[in-house]
């Protein structure tokens, strides 16, 4: 039986000639917009009979494999001999003594393409070109080398001959897979209310290659219900992977312990889960410096695919701990190698950033990979305020002050450059007056020259003084306008505001997303279906808005599994708002004061903010209530978090009392089952604060026909709410106590926002 196997000619060259350590950001980061400029540099000089971005495709046949590989070509030419040129474009900042014969790897892209031509159109010999660019003066290097195309065809053999037993041990995995997918039974004995209802609008809306928007309340049992629909639809073919992702490390572990329960049910699948690069790095945690001095980067890429192939066909779902074992027995750097694996695993579980953030998503997914991929967003509310920061970005000017006196000395033209950036900024600041805040509503593209001129310079530096400690500030504010750059491409008047604040010497300058459907949207076009589901949706319209859903996408609605008699709640009509919050402090520490000590158990009570929740907190210790008292702290460490949430045991001897805030750590994707939790006290209705940003979020939707205020500050808040209200009742079994604290919940808009069950 013949496997096909499609794939592209750069991931195949990579992953058979790629060599070396991974280089340091700065040597990597080339923008798409700049790429562009420097290829159409270069084919403005094909002439008329060039051919440019040329689309190649080749079948070759290879024991029991059919490789179908594809590509695009940047540049074709017939010189007047006859011979066929194949042009490579790459741009640098390194010098051409630098570049030296060049890459192997880029030898190897542009040789492929020559097979291919070769064969298709019978050419005896072709001539293979590398044209490096320098990034800053444009120089061109130009390398080449004739090959018959009996070198061709052996060099294209012997490629896909070191590519083979990574693709057959992948296909053997696929077969496997399909067959464990096939018999795969849901996990549990039976479904809860909804839940089969909910596991069927996905792989119908999977089917459809449409999305969902699914508000599925504490109890429905989320995680499984899209994962299981999501499964199976792999096993059926309808989809190829899934990526699920969420905004928070606990979700990411339910989502890792329904694919265990899974596969103890017999599903073979390939799992990987992303750890934040900071969590995971041996290079800090063993005391180096960085990846300067790094065994785990240097030469990582000389050992990652034994790593890979070695870690691929002996485990099936790798997590964190797994991950740090294969890199510890192969020398690699276990955030890469989780990258790695993912582009080959079947499931991918990781934060937002890595499918929506310009700066950090997997690049080198393809487009054929996005298009058979489903997403599943957990806890999707989070993903509007998530998607306004990725789609923005914000410059200083004191960073750029601080460089142009650093590098007087060291390296004037960044010194200059640095100069005439902050001049930039110093005449912003006489532009304000007396204003603290100005906005408008087009991108700031007088700064951009300047800014792509500091990126060269600032590369330039980095290169010759190396990744250290001395650089630690330019490097940061490279990567600063790096990002600046790419939000600015990015930028649409629609959605975007551009304003400048000061503050005493400092300029702040901001292109803030104030809406963040159309970059959402665009993303979410690139994949199969994307499944959003929370908890909390409501209302659906505004967020059907905000994350960009289009008109043929699906709503559904998933009813509460548990009855009303489990929840005892309580509306306590007493002002919290800000101008009556030390008037009426007092009397709400002596209402959780009375609570605790008439029924004993464990509480959590959630403050719209730290300051409010510390000044609540004094008056309630100077009342001596009957009960331990823990705090959440505005930084906490994972162990301070466990150690926190531990404490919330069943039988505990004496009243146990948390302080904590909405919104955040806390309040989401925290079970505390049983007698866990005996009462939530929710203190407000969680508005976030009046600053500029939320203003002009207010403006821009009040002139959209909107109303600005909920969606800037009610439906954000009252999301808070309810998601800390749902920390309360997790099983069938569990009862207690929820009080509400503020007249506000009596009031519309927020009283109809309230879910049934909490309604009289």
């Amino acid at each position: 039986m013949t496997t096909i196997i499609d794939i592209p000619v750069r991931p195949l060259v990579e992953y058979v000639y790629r060599s070396g350590s991974i280089e340091s950001g700065f040597r990597v980061a080339q923008t798409m917009q700049e790429g562009t400029r420097i290829h159409k540099q270069v084919q403005e000089g094909y002439g008329e009979e060039g051919e440019k971005e040329v689309h190649l495709r080749i079948e070759i046949p290879l024991r029991d494999l059919l490789f179908r590989i594809e590509g695009r070509c940047d540049g074709l030419w017939t010189d007047a001999a006859g011979l066929l040129t194949v042009d490579e474009i790459k741009s640098t900042s390194i010098t051409a003594e630098d570049i030296g014969d060049g890459r192997e790897v880029h030898w190897a892209q542009a040789q492929m393409y020559g097979h291919i031509l070769a064969e298709q159109r019978e050419l005896e010999q072709v001539r293979i070109q590398l044209t490096y660019v320098h990034k800053s003066s444009g120089k061109e290097t130009k390398l080449e080398r004739i090959r018959t195309r009996q070198e061709l065809q052996r060099f294209a053999m012997d490629t896909l001959e070191q590519y083979a037993p990574y693709a057959e041990m992948l296909a053997e995995h696929r077969r496997r897979r399909n067959a464990s997918i096939e018999g795969l039974p849901f996990p549990f004995a039976g479904y809860r209310s909804g839940q089969r209802q909910f596991a069927g609008a996905v792989y119908k809306t999977i089917g459809e290659q449409v999305n969902l928007f699914a508000e599925a309340p504490t109890g429905t049992g989320k995680t499984i219900s899209t994962l299981f629909p999501a499964i199976k639809s792999i096993g059926n073919e309808r989809a190829e992977r899934l990526m699920y992702i969420t905004a928070k490390t606990v979700t990411r572990a339910n989502a890792e312990d329904a694919l265990q329960r899974m596969q103890q049910n017999g599903l073979h699948l390939h799992g990987v889960t992303i750890t934040a690069k900071d969590k995971v790095c041996f290079c800090t945690a063993e005391g180096g410096s960085g990846r300067e001095d790094c065994a785990y980067t240097n030469g990582y890429y000389d050992r990652i695919n034994e790593a890979i192939l070695d870690m691929l066909t002996h485990e099936t779902l790798m997590n964190r701990d797994v991950i740090e074992r294969y890199a510890q027995k192969h020398t690699v750097c276990p955030f890469e190698l989780s990258l790695d694996a993912s582009y080959a695993s079947d499931a991918v579980i990781c934060d937002y950033n890595y499918v929506f953030d310009p700066r950090v998503s997997l690049k080198r997914m393809t487009d054929d990979q996005r298009k058979s991929t489903v997403l599943l967003v957990d806890e999707a509310h989070n993903l509007v305020d998530r998607g306004r920061n990725m789609f923005s970005a914000q410059l200083n000017k004191a960073a750029f002050l601080d460089l142009k006196r650093d590098y007087q000395h060291r390296s004037e033209p960044l010194s200059k450059i640095a100069g005439a950036i902050n001049a930039y900024f110093i005449r912003l600041r006489k532009q304000m007056g007396e204003e603290q805040m100005i906005s408008r509503s087009e991108a700031p593209e007088d700064i951009f020259k300047l800014l792509e001129e500091f990126t060269i310079r600032a590369e330039t530096t980095l290169l010759e003084q190396g990744d250290s400690g001395e650089t630690e500030q330019l490097l940061e504010t490279y990567f600063a306008v790096q990002a600046f750059l790419r939000i600015g491409r990015l930028y649409d008047m629609e959605s975007h505001i551009t304003y400048v604040e000061q503050d005493g010497s400092e300029v702040i300058l901001r292109m803030f997303c104030i809406d963040p459907s159309l970059q959402l949207r665009q993303t979410a076009k690139g994949y199969r279906s994307v499944i959003h589901f929370s908890a909390t949706l409501s209302p659906i319209r505004y967020y059907r808005d905000m994350l960009g859903a289009a008109e043929d996408d699906y709503n559904i609605s998933i009813p509460s599994p548990f009855s009303k008699e489990q929840l005892e709640v309580r509306i306590v009509p007493l002002s919290t708002r800000y101008r009556d919050r030390e008037r009426t402090r007092q009397e709400l520490a002596e209402l959780l004061a009375q609570l605790v000590n008439e029924r004993q158990g464990n509480y959590l009570a959630f403050f719209p903010s730290y300051q409010y929740m510390r000044d609540v907190l004094e008056a309630f210790e100077a009342l001596e209530p009957d009960t331990d008292i823990l705090v959440q702290q505005s930084s906490m460490a994972e162990e301070e978090r466990d150690r926190f949430l531990e404490a919330f045991q069943p039988h505990n001897e004496r009243t146990l009392t948390g302080f904590a805030v909405m919104g955040g750590i806390f309040s989401e994707g925290v079970d505390l089952a049983g007698d866990r939790l005996t009462g939530v006290i929710i203190v407000g209705v969680g508005l976030p604060q009046i600053g500029p940003e939320r203003e002009l979020i207010r403006e821009h939707f009040s002139r959209g026909g909107h109303s600005g205020y909920n969606y800037a500050y009610v439906y954000p808040g009252m999301n808070k709410v309810l998601q800390a209200g749902g920390r309360l009742i997790r099983t069938e079994q569990d009862h207690g106590l929820l009080m509400l604290v503020d007249d506000r919940f009596l009031q519309n808009p927020y009283a109809q926002l309230l879910p049934p069950e909490w309604k009289d």
